[in-house]
């Protein structure tokens, strides 16, 4: 076994938000880094390895650096991390990247800030942990999601049914506002009967009741062949899924920062979002769709059936979602904004 000089982690078997934004990351990273990813795998990245071997080659070192570099996003990898820098004494920095957007708990602050250092995703963020020594927001992988070649015919080859559709993608639970879009496609659909509306994303043991309720409400209205509930969706596949949207409804009550709007605008798809995570920023001011109060649920509906019901609105927000995906929001660019953060350390020298 040789060194390397950068070390990322994956120790979530579960493909979340947060293993998206690491997944595109290290799809670009691996071409500039002699580098390994360490845990469970990402789609499109290098064959990991295991916690074990990765203390080995911390123990090694890279062949031509000061010291090696872990990159971690979660607090098991934090703590990973730390038992192989302070316990193991393996000569190596720790990079945590931040997207929360309030104060964390006693525990991981207490992880964060023994991190060498810390990369927030806004300024928002930033205000809220240590040792942030740059404000990198994340971006989206612009090969993998872009505008669909003839959107109807991709929408016909899901076989969900309708001409068009609308979606919320994310984890079933009241946090995503998972019941905020269900209201609004309620509210919405009976005035469009072309539209399918798609509820992405799977429900934990604890929020299988409320995805019962969920369901409940859909039949009651009478929309259960139009409201459909399809789980979790691979990651190999959700890219094909976006861009055969018309529009990406995203009502969270609360977010960190919020990848979906991104990987929508990147596909050419306007978006309706509540005004959390870094959505305000991502859609600048109506160029890409467009921002609503918190669980405003008549808000979400009206801006929504005025997209679909302007086909001349429905474009011009679509092209504007793509240009600001590409000139603000590309994966190119935090790949970049990540790298000088590396070089900073390494410039600095050995490890304490």
């Amino acid at each position: 076994m040789t060194g390397t000089d950068l070390i990322v982690t994956n120790f979530n078997r579960n493909f979340t938000g947060v293993s998206a934004t690491a997944a595109a990351v290290v799809r670009g990273q691996q071409h500039l880094f002699d580098m390994r990813l360490a845990g469970h795998p990402l789609p499109g990245c290098p064959p990991p390895i295991s916690k074990q071997q990765a203390r080995a080659l911390a123990a090694i070192g890279p062949a031509s650096r000061p010291f090696q570099i872990w990159h971690v996003r979660r607090n098991p990898e934090m703590q990973s991390a730390l038992f192989a820098r302070d316990i193991l004494r393996r000569p190596i920095r720790i990079v945590f990247t931040s997207a929360a957007q309030r104060r964390h708990s006693a525990w991981p602050r207490f992880l964060i800030s023994r991190m060498d250092a810390v990369i927030a995703t806004t300024e928002a963020s930033a205000e809220f942990v240590p040792n942030v020594v740059s404000v990198v927001p994340h971006g989206v992988d612009l090969e993998r999601f872009h505008p669909a070649r003839n959107r109807p015919d991709e929408w016909a080859a899901t076989g969900h049914g309708g001409k068009r559709a609308i979606a919320c993608i994310g984890r079933i639970r009241p946090e995503k506002g998972t019941d905020l879009f269900v209201q609004t496609a309620m509210r919405v659909l009976p005035q469009f009967p072309d539209i399918t509306a798609l509820v992405i994303g799977r429900a934990k043991g604890e929020h299988e009741r409320f995805l019962g309720d969920l369901r409940a409400q859909v039949r009651a209205a009478g929309l259960a062949e139009r409201i459909l509930f399809v789980g979790e969706v691979p990651a190999a596949e959700m890219s094909a899924l976006i861009r055969a949207l018309d529009l990406l409804v995203a009502l969270p009550r609360y977010e960190g920062y919020g990848m979906t709007p991104l990987e929508a605008m990147a596909s050419g798809v306007p978006v309706v979002a509540s005004d959390t995570g870094h959505f305000r920023e991502f859609l600048g001011d109506g160029k890409a769709g467009y921002v609503v109060t918190p669980e405003n649920v008549d808000a979400a509906a009206a801006r929504v059936a005025e997209i679909l019901n302007d086909p001349e609105l429905h474009s011009k927000l679509a092209q504007g979602a793509l240009n600001r995906a590409r000139e603000h929001f590309s994966v190119a660019r935090e790949i970049a904004g990540i790298s000088a953060v590396y070089e900073q350390l390494w410039a600095k020298g050995a490890p304490r």
